[in-house]
C-alpha cells in the first residue's frame, strides 16, 4: 500500500475527471472465491480499480464516491469473535479506511440501501465493468446498470500514465521477473521435465512477492501461444520458449519471454529466424518514443521481419504489398505488445479498445495486426511491453494455402519443407516511455542477442558441472 496522500490524490483527480457527471460512483472490491468448498478459496486477489483508488488488499469492501458532494464512504464489516478465533485480532473497518484517508464507514449491507435510494431519486450510478462473477451479481442485484462510459474513460486515463512510486513497484517486479527468468534458464536441461522448471521459477515469486502475474507458459512448442501444460521431457534440438512474470506484494506485474536452445546451441535455421526477431525487437524499441504510434512501431516490427523472411525465401514480393495484405500475420498472428500496471494486461478489463485505442484509431480486420492491445500515440508514463515473435503453426499454413490467402507471397514449398515442426520463438520485455525515449523496466536485462543466450547457457551448464 502506498501512502494516503497518494490514494486521497487519485481520488480528488477522479472527482475532477467526473466534474460535470452527476450521481455516485460505485466501486466493488473483490471477495474470496470458494475453490472444492466454501472454507477452501481460491489465493485471494483484489481487485485492481479497487486497489488503485483504495488500496485496501481485503475481501469484501465497496466504497462510493458521491460526484456531486465529493463525499467518501467505505463500506465493510468489522469481525466478529468466529473469525478472530481462526483469524487473530484484525484492525478495524475505520482504521483501514483512515490508511487511504477515508473517514466515513458503514456496514457492507448498507451499499443496498445507499444505491437504492440514489436510483429512487433518479441519480446516475457509476460503475466499471466488473471481471468476477460475484462482482457481476452484485452490481445486478444492486441494479446499477450498464458500466459508465464517463467513469471508464476517467479511470484509464489516470491508470494509463504511472506514477513515479508506480514506476518503482514496476521496477521491482521486473527485477523478480528477471530472477525467475533467470532461474528458468540454469534449469534447462536435456532429460528434466518442463514441470520441474516451473515449480523452481514460480517458487522465487512466491519467495520475493506474491506470486506469479499470470499462468507461466514454459513449452517446447511455442508455435502454441498460450500453452500451460508442462508434462514433456526436454528433448535436445528444440527450442523453449518461456513467457513468464512476476506480481510484487503491491501487485504492480512484470512479464518477460525469452526463446532458449534445449540444447545450448541453436542450429541454423534457428539462429537465422532467432536473429530476425531479435533485430525486431531491438528495431521495436528504437522507435519507442513520446508521440509516436505504437501501431506503427508494431508496422515498422512487422516490415522488418516480412524483409528477413523474404531474404530466407520464405515469402516473396514487394515488402509494402505484403505489409498492407497482412502477410505478417501468418507468422506473428498477435499484436507487439500491451500495458503493463496492476494488471500484466493492463485494465483490459474495462474494455481493450477503450484502453488500447485513441478515438480516432481504429482496430485492424488482419490477422496479427488485429490483435494488437495497444495502438494509441505513447506518453511518458505508459509502460507496454515490446515482444515481436515468429512462429510455424502448420494448421494455419494448411489454411493459407488452402485459401490462397497470401496472394501469391508465400513460398508453402520451402515452409513444408522445413519449418512445420520448428515451433516458436518471442521475445519480451517491459518498457516504460520516458520523456525524451524509452528504458526497460526492472534490473540486468535478461539475456536476449542469441550469441548472448548461448554464452548464458554455457555459463549456466559449466557452473552445473
Amino acid at each position: 500500500m502506498f501512502s494516503k496522500d497518494i490514494y486521497v490524490a487519485r481520488r480528488r483527480r477522479l472527482l475532477e475527471l467526473m466534474d460535470g457527471e452527476k450521481g455516485i460512483a460505485v466501486f466493488i472490491g473483490n471477495v474470496e472465491a470458494p475453490a472444492q468448498y466454501k472454507d477452501n478459496c481460491y489465493k485471494f486477489r483484489q481487485d485492481s480499480t479497487w486497489l488503485y483508488y483504495f488500496g485496501i488488499d481485503e475481501p469484501r469492501f465497496a466504497a462510493v464516491l458521491d460526484l456531486e458532494t465529493g463525499s467518501q464512504t467505505i463500506f465493510a464489516d468489522d469481525v466478529g469473535i468466529d473469525d478472530i478465533i481462526w483469524m487473530g485480532p484484525q484492525p478495524s473497518v475505520a482504521t483501514q479506511a483512515a490508511e487511504v484517508g477515508i473517514s466515513e464507514t458503514a456496514p457492507y449491507s448498507k451499499l443496498d440501501l445507499v444505491v437504492s435510494s440514489a436510483l429512487v431519486k433518479g441519480r446516475p450510478i457509476h460503475t466499471v465493468p466488473p471481471s468476477r462473477y460475484y462482482n457481476t451479481l452484485k452490481l445486478q442485484s444492486l441494479g446499477t446498470g450498464s458500466p459508465s462510459e464517463a467513469l471508464i474513460k476517467a479511470v484509464i486515463k489516470m491508470r494509463l500514465v504511472k506514477q513515479p512510486e508506480e514506476i518503482a513497484e514496476l521496477d521491482a517486479a521486473g527485477v523478480l521477473g528477471q530472477q525467475m527468468h533467470t532461474v528458468a534458464r540454469k534449469g534447462i536441461r536435456v532429460g528434466r521435465v518442463e514441470q520441474e522448471i516451473v515449480g523452481e521459477m514460480e517458487g522465487v515469486t512466491l519467495s520475493g512477492g506474491w506470486g506469479v502475474s499470470f499462468a507461466t507458459i514454459l513449452t517446447q512448442h511455442g508455435e502454441v501461444f498460450h500453452n500451460h501444460g508442462h508434462a514433456n521431457t526436454i528433448v535436445p534440438g528444440k527450442l523453449m520458449v518461456i513467457d513468464a512474470g512476476a506480481e510484487g506484494n503491491s501487485h504492480y506485474a512484470s512479464d518477460f519471454t525469452r526463446t532458449y536452445p534445449t540444447g545450448g546451441k541453436y542450429t541454423p535455421r534457428q539462429r537465422d529466424i532467432y536473429q530476425t526477431v531479435y533485430e525486431c525487437h531491438e528495431l521495436a524499441f528504437s522507435l519507442i518514443r513520446p508521440g509516436v504510434q505504437y501501431r506503427d512501431v508494431h508496422l515498422a516490427a512487422c516490415r522488418h521481419m516480412l524483409d528477413n523472411l523474404r531474404q530466407l525465401s520464405l515469402v516473396k514480393g514487394d515488402l509494402d504489398d505484403m505489409l498492407s495484405l497482412g502477410i505478417a500475420g501468418l507468422f506473428m498472428p498477435h499484436g507487439l505488445g500491451h500495458n503493463m500496471g496492476l494488471d500484466v494486461h493492463d485494465m483490459e478489463d474495462l474494455g481493450e479498445d477503450l484502453v488500447g485505442y485513441d478515438p480516432d484509431q481504429k482496430r485492424s480486420a488482419q490477422l496479427g495486426l488485429g490483435s494488437l492491445r495497444m495502438a494509441r500515440r505513447l506518453v511518458p508514463g505508459n509502460v507496454i511491453t515490446d515482444e515481436p515473435g515468429i512462429y510455424f503453426i502448420p494448421d494455419l499454413i494448411a489454411l493459407w494455402k488452402k485459401n490462397g490467402t497470401d496472394k501469391g507471397h508465400v513460398n508453402y514449398a520451402a515452409l513444408e519443407e522445413g519449418y512445420l515442426d520448428f515451433g516458436g520463438i518471442r521475445i519480451e520485455d517491459d518498457v516504460l516511455v520516458t520523456e525524451d525515449g524509452a528504458r526497460r523496466t526492472g534490473g540486468t536485462r535478461l539475456p536476449a542477442s542469441p550469441d548472448e543466450v548461448e554464452a548464458a547457457m554455457e555459463a549456466d551448464r559449466a557452473a552445473f558441472i
